[in-house]
């Protein structure tokens, strides 16, 4: 086999995979266009607030500010890890 025959094998394995991997892609996109009209159509979507008239506003959970952390101690295991790395 040439260079040139393998160049074109070659070519052609991944012009297939390519089209492979494309028109998984295009199935998987207009199967979740049909999913998503199902749950619209059957109002099966949990996050939509026009699809149950009796729901209401849910609270948000108040977000808790990150733990403060002692900087002065981070940097000083910094340093001391440094001087021994250093040492050694």
């Amino acid at each position: 086999m040439t260079i040139s025959e393998m160049l074109g094998q070659s070519g052609l394995l991944t012009l297939l995979g390519m089209s492979v991997v494309f028109s998984f892609i295009i199935i998987m996109i207009i199967c979740m266009g049909i999913l998503h009209a199902f749950v619209r159509a059957f109002k099966l979507d949990k996050n939509d607030v026009k699809a149950t008239k009796s729901s209401k506003p849910v609270a948000k959970a108040a977000v808790r500010p990150a733990a403060v952390v002692d900087q002065g101690a981070v940097i000083a295991a910094i340093a001391a890890a440094i001087r021994e790395k250093e040492s050694v």
